[in-house]
């Protein structure tokens, strides 16, 4: 993990910070801290400020910097300055992103999530639904052929007389936005999953729902309708030559959003999470997996990441009896040559392939974590 430098630091400066009781029974300090804004701070970080709550996020400003020139004594002391931006729990959200997202969601505006797959955009945005008290509604993007299927789709049923009758049925979307109008209390969040899954042409359609004046066409009572102000959109999209099957987007349609870069969770971040979701499991197991998941991720040799539902997928494997009974290297080798290896073009037995090339750089993770 980075570390801060004491020089990238002044009196007056805001940050955010986890405190926890001080060990040292004899400091006039009675809360102290290791980081600030994530990374790992030059000196340890003290206060006795009561509006902040050991183990809760907070945003807290520099007070003082004792002895800033020498690397092994003085203390950086601080106040508090406000709530943290978000603390969701189960989610890992790095203090920028965090930052961002919540102007962003306070601001009203079409939020773009952009970022590898298995990076946790759904999750993160479920939880933020559920967080905010917003009504959740997801759509997915690559069902969408043609403009209208965003808010209508067609259904044919035969009638009482035996002959064909079309009807319109509305989409989520629409409804949503209709439910919005009659009710101006709700929250509502519509999910555009996979957005550049569907045809470009067809995203057209979103234009005038995207930017200033928020209206949409209503297929079935062929009128524009006015989005409501409880209504905002997040997109989420992967983008690169790794990935098949995804339409590009244009300058215009990018710029009805702000958007956002999330990446992979931090190597300790992602060890929380599964130790969370498989206590079972001991700690250097899950170790050595994120190490191994990291390793990969961060492979020149590799053209797409691993998403942490491969990590997920290794642990709920370790954690059954049929897995749990063996003993051994074996074991997590054969897990991670079906739960990793197995993500990529090839076999693992293959050292021209990517899924080879995986192998090989797990195999050498594996070496080094090895007792």
């Amino acid at each position: 993990m980075a570390k801060l430098d004491v020089g990238d630091l002044k009196v007056g400066q805001v940050l955010q910070a986890t405190f926890w009781p001080n060990p040292k029974e004899d400091s006039r300090f009675t809360l102290r801290a290791t980081h600030l804004d994530g990374q790992r701070a030059p000196k340890a970080v003290l206060t006795s400020d009561p509006k902040i709550v050991a183990g809760a996020p907070c945003m807290v400003r520099i007070v003082t910097i004792e002895k800033p020139e020498r690397s092994d004594h003085g203390y950086i002391e601080v106040a508090y300055e406000g709530p943290a931006p978000f603390a969701i729990e189960g989610i890992y959200l790095d203090p920028w992103v965090a930052r961002k997202l919540q102007v962003l969601l306070e601001s009203g505006l079409n939020i773009l999530l952009d970022g590898p797959q298995g990076s946790g955009k759904s999750v993160l945005v479920r939880t933020l639904a559920e967080t905010l008290g917003m009504e959740l509604v997801f759509y997915n993007c690559g069902a969408v052929i043609e403009a209208s299927d965003f808010f209508a789709t067609i259904q044919v049923r035969a009638s009482e007389s035996g002959s064909p009758v079309t009807d319109f049925v509305k989409t989520e979307i629409l409804e949503a936005i209709e439910s919005a109008s009659e009710s101006p209390d709700k929250r509502y969040l519509v999910f555009l999953d996979e957005l550049n899954r569907c045809p470009e042409t067809a995203r057209n359609a979103l234009m005038p729902m995207l930017d200033s004046f928020r209206r949409v066409y209503h297929p079935i009572e062929a009128r524009f309708v006015p989005i409501p102000d409880n209504v905002q959109f997040v997109a989420a999209v992967n983008r690169g030559s790794s990935f098949t099957a995804t339409f590009g987007i244009d300058a215009a349609q990018l710029d009805r959003f702000a958007p956002l870069q999330v990446d992979y969770l931090p190597g300790e971040e992602e060890v929380k999470l599964l130790r969370r979701r498989h206590p079972d499991l001991g700690r250097p197991v899950i170790e050595r997996l994120v190490s191994v998941a990291s390793a990969i991720r961060q492979s020149d040799e590799l053209m797409r990441g691993l998403s942490v539902r491969a990590t997920e997928e290794a642990c709920i494997y370790l954690s059954h009896p049929l897995m749990s009974a063996m003993s051994g290297e074996a074991v997590l080798h054969e897990v991670i040559k079906s739960s990793f290896c197995g993500r990529f073009e090839g076999r693992w037995d293959d050292p021209t392939s990517e899924a080879g090339a995986a192998w090989h750089v797990a195999q050498r993770v594996l070496r080094e974590t090895k007792d």
